[in-house]
């Protein structure tokens, strides 16, 4: 509207437009905490998936030194054996 048009309104019809106004602020201010507030979840969400995320990463380091820890075992195992296998056949040819 121009401001022509306003200063041939009533009264009444500006208070009108001016409470049909507060009551649009009213609810863009609504929606716009509803949104701040869906915003803060989502980066909740992002931060908890981000820690969940690094909290993976650090059990498959452990995963892999355990199974490094026990391939080394392994090997250990089958060494001590083959020393002994040979041992043993030293031992039977003397």
């Amino acid at each position: 509207m121009t401001e022509k048009e306003l200063r041939r309104l009533s009264r009444t019809d500006l208070l009108e437009m001016l409470l049909e106004q507060s009551k649009e602020v009213q609810r863009l201010q609504q929606e716009l905490e509803e949104t701040k507030q869906k915003l803060e979840d989502r980066r909740l969400m992002e931060q908890e998936a981000g820690s969940i995320a690094e909290a993976a990463l650090r059990i498959n380091k452990v995963f892999e030194a355990a199974q490094q820890a026990a391939d080394q075992y392994l090997e250990n195992i089958r060494q001590h054996a083959d020393r002994r296998e040979n041992e043993s056949i030293q031992h039977e040819e003397a």
